[in-house]
């Protein structure tokens, strides 16, 4: 995670200088007999690397025992098309989430952030709290999800204090919304002047996390302009104005208004998985070499 984070504000930066090929990923709906799910295409060309996840998401997975999420990593050369890897995307997906949250609190929240709240227990969660312990010295951490036990059960895992969602909310300096709710469970009345607000759930135009007033509150930064106002139901059911991508802020090219509320609505790029599936295959490459 420590190697990762730095290579996600790089690829970040990189995007928004132009500097990557990366249509809006490629959804398909899934409707069959036993679930219903999505299945997400993102090609990119960085340049690092040249390749293409495949990702599902199946919410039902979850009654399972199964992940929610799945994916497939294809990296090429870029130079002549020659396939070089096939990876389990995974675990990337869960880590390059979680530091590319990591790089938006690094810039955007308080430097002397104390009480991190994350909303949701599942595998994002748990990746968020490695993350974001690397970027802030939390003296507090609070948990809630929708399920009690899951909260509790996570919460000890971490050392954190599991409660209402407004009781974890209320006063945190750090807010992550990892939850698979397709209506808002984050309330704008309860954030605290100043605080920063990773939101990372409802990836779809019809889905919530955050209500109006959350987001019409805050400062807004998003990934990409052009994937949030085509995939984020927070953004366009809210109708709320984006400030800046991240990598804009990352680069020193907007202010980053630490001051402020603010609010980093990540969807997830292909960009960030080319350049964490780019990491391993290198550290693969080194490791092999050693031996």
């Amino acid at each position: 995670m420590a190697d990762l984070i730095p290579a996600m504000e790089k690829a970040l930066i990189d995007f928004s200088a132009g500097r990557v090929t990366q249509p809006v990923r490629s959804i398909i709906s899934i409707d069959v007999a036993a679930a219903t799910g999505f299945l997400g295409l993102m090609p990119a060309l960085t340049p690092d690397g040249l390749g293409l996840k495949a990702v599902t998401f199946y919410p039902s997975n979850a009654e399972r025992g199964i992940p929610t999420h799945m994916a497939t990593i294809f990296l090429l050369d870029p130079q002549t098309g020659t396939p070089l890897a096939i990876m389990d995307g995974r675990l990337i997906t869960e880590m390059r989430t979680a530091a590319a949250s990591a790089a938006a609190t690094k810039v955007l929240a308080s430097p002397d952030a104390k009480v991190l709240a994350i909303l949701g227990s599942g595998v994002q969660a748990r990746s968020h709290v490695e993350a974001l312990r690397l970027v802030r010295q939390f003296e507090e951490i609070r948990v809630w999800s929708p399920t009690l036990e899951h909260a509790k059960r996570f919460a000890k895992e971490i050392g954190a204090t599991a409660m209402s969602v407004e009781e974890a909310v209320r006063d945190a300096d750090v807010i992550v919304t990892v939850t698979s709710s397709k209506t808002p469970v984050l309330k704008g009345d309860w954030l605290k002047p100043g605080c920063h607000v990773n939101a990372i759930g409802a990836c779809r135009p019809d889905w919530r996390e955050l209500d109006d007033e959350a987001m019409q509150k805050s400062v807004l930064f998003v990934d990409s302009r052009e994937g949030a106002t085509r995939e984020s139901g927070d953004i366009i059911l809210s109708g709320v104005k984006i400030y800046a991508e991240l990598g804009e802020a990352l680069a020193g090219k907007v202010p980053a208004q630490a001051n402020q509320t603010t609010i980093f609505k990540s969807l997830g790029m292909a960009v960030e998985d080319i350049a964490a599936a780019t990491l391993v295959y290198h550290s693969y490459l080194g490791s092999s070499a050693v031996n």
